[in-house]
């Protein structure tokens, strides 16, 4: 079986739930359509996310399929529905007295906010990988990794760490085709303090980043390259979007890696 696409989750507000979606075109700044496209900030303009506020995990926010209205529910079950479209006063103070402080929502249609600006193309992870991490923790699902690395695209159909083919040498990126896109892989991800906490409560897990930087250095393919590994806690594959403007990517679309590598 070919790699092919087999999940494409978008996540329209910045460290919120995601949303998932049978295509999705890209942004200008070569992220995916609704990906990121909001953010939640403070009277600072700081980013009020999971890195830096742990009642981020515990609002649960769902949308429907045209992504043009969002439910945003906390943890009593008090909720709010609103139109994506729509100036977001109540949505605002909604949070606001959620989070105890002022909050204002943020949108960009152009780039978005990605977590990596240098590559804010769509990340990559294949299933094979989800199940791997998961078998490293008892208890642990395929869905509980899913939600804790938030990548856009899922591959099925190649065995696990596949994705740590789509990058290069440092200074340079590998090219390759979803569909009628073309993506350049840029460097494994290296992941933050998010994924070592249950993506629904935020209940904490120390051992997390350790034991998967532990296995990630004994399993890592002969053929991955050791180089771009200035420590092992990376999962997941970072992009830039060489060509997305008026292309689209589906699920069911084939990943097709091209022969070199393309100067970053």
């Amino acid at each position: 079986m070919p790699p092919v696409v087999t999940r494409l989750r978008v996540y329209p507000f910045k460290s919120l739930d995601g949303a998932d979606v049978a295509a999705s075109g890209f942004v200008p700044g070569g992220g995916l359509q609704y990906d990121r496209a909001f953010a939640l900030v403070d009277a600072d303009g700081a980013f009020v996310n999971a890195k830096r506020e742990p009642r981020v995990h515990r609002l649960r926010v769902s949308f429907d399929p045209a992504l043009e209205r969002a439910t945003f529910t906390l943890p009593d079950g008090e909720r709010i529905a609103t139109r994506l479209e729509e100036p977001p006063a109540a949505l605002e103070a909604f949070l606001s007295r959620y989070f105890g402080r002022p909050v204002r929502v943020r949108r960009d249609e152009v780039d978005g906010f990605p977590d990596d600006p240098k590559a804010p193309g769509p990340t990559i992870v294949s299933a094979a990988t989800l199940a791997a991490v998961a078998s490293w923790f008892d208890g642990m699902t395929v869905d509980d990794v899913r939600g804790r690395l938030r990548a856009n695209i899922e591959v099925d159909g190649v065995p696990a760490f596949w994705e740590d083919r789509l990058f290069a040498a440092a200074g340079a990126l590998r090219t390759f085709r979803i569909g009628d896109a073309v993506l350049g892989g840029t460097n494994p991800c290296a992941r933050c303090i998010v994924p070592s906490r249950d993506a629904r409560s935020g209940e904490p897990f120390p051992a997390f980043s350790k034991r998967v930087a532990e296995r990630r250095a004994a399993t890592l393919p002969a053929w991955a390259d050791r180089s771009r590994f200035d420590h092992y806690y990376r999962l997941c594959v970072n992009t830039r979007t060489l060509a997305g403007t008026g292309r689209t990517i589906r699920l069911g679309d084939r990943v097709q890696l091209e022969a070199g590598a393309e100067g970053a």
